[in-house]
Formats: C-alpha cells, sequence, structure tokens
C-alpha cells in the first residue's frame, strides 16, 4: 500500500502547520463595473432624447410651412389670419413661440418657409435650426385663369 503526501486522505493542497492564503473578496466587482458604464448609457440616452426633440421640431417646421401656405392662397377677403400667424398657430407653443414663419406669392403659386430652433437637452451644444418649406398652387380665377 502506498502512503499519501500529506498524511490525510483529503488533499487540501497546504503543508501542514500552514493556513491556505486568503481568497480574494471579488464582492461589489460588479457594481464598480456598472458605475464605469453609467456615464456611456446617460449619453446615449441623452443623445436619443435630443435626436427625438430634433425630429420633433423639424415635424413642427412643416406643420407650420403648411398651414401658413394654406392660408396664403386664400383671397385676403376669406382670410381669418395672416399666414404668418397661422404657421405658428399650427405649432406647439412651445416650438412656435419663437419660430419664423414667411410667405411669398409668385409665379401662380405661394411659398411659404418656417424656420424653427430646435431645443437641446445636451448642455453647451447648439442652437440649432430647422427649416422646412411648402409650395402650393393659387387657385384659378372664375374665369378659369391662374393669375
Amino acid at each position: 500500500m502506498r502512503a499519501r503526501r500529506g498524511g490525510s486522505e483529503r488533499d487540501t493542497g497546504t503543508v501542514r502547520g500552514r493556513r491556505p492564503p486568503p481568497r480574494r473578496d471579488d464582492r461589489g466587482q460588479v457594481s464598480v463595473e456598472f458605475l464605469g458604464f453609467l456615464p456611456v448609457l446617460l449619453l446615449i440616452a441623452l443623445a436619443v432624447i435630443q435626436l427625438g426633440l430634433a425630429a420633433y421640431a423639424v415635424q413642427q417646421a412643416g406643420t407650420g410651412a403648411r398651414a401658413a401656405a394654406r392660408t396664403a392662397i386664400l383671397d385676403e377677403a376669406d382670410r381669418k389670419t395672416t399666414p404668418e400667424a397661422a404657421g405658428k398657430a399650427a405649432m406647439s407653443d412651445w416650438v412656435g413661440a419663437d419660430a419664423s414663419v414667411q410667405a411669398s406669392e409668385g409665379g401662380g403659386e405661394v411659398e411659404a418657409t418656417a424656420t424653427v430652433e430646435i431645443p437641446s437637452v445636451i448642455p453647451g451644444a447648439g442652437p440649432w435650426h430647422a427649416t422646412r418649406s411648402a409650395t402650393m398652387a393659387l387657385p384659378a380665377e372664375p374665369g378659369g385663369t391662374t393669375p
């Protein structure tokens, strides 16, 4: 029969009389890694919110331009407001408050242009502006000709 080294049936890999080295404690490692990744997640969230605000502002500029063009093709006697006021009224209050809307007539059509400021959630970024235009043909006169 062979004798085992270490003198016991369970070999712990330690020399008799010495304690094993303490195990390294990894508790909290995931928390530290998450804290390191948290700023990246926050930047991605801010970028997504900023992209959504930009898309909404561009959509509102298009809505304002179309409303201004629709109002501009009406006879002045039928208008209840100016094309510029109609364009701003068609937008959300917080986007349309600082918007610029112009309508010009020429060549049998009306072109309305709306420019809005894109709100920023990123400090120090911007200001950015979005401009959209809408063109509508003037209606034919009662005699069948276009002015």
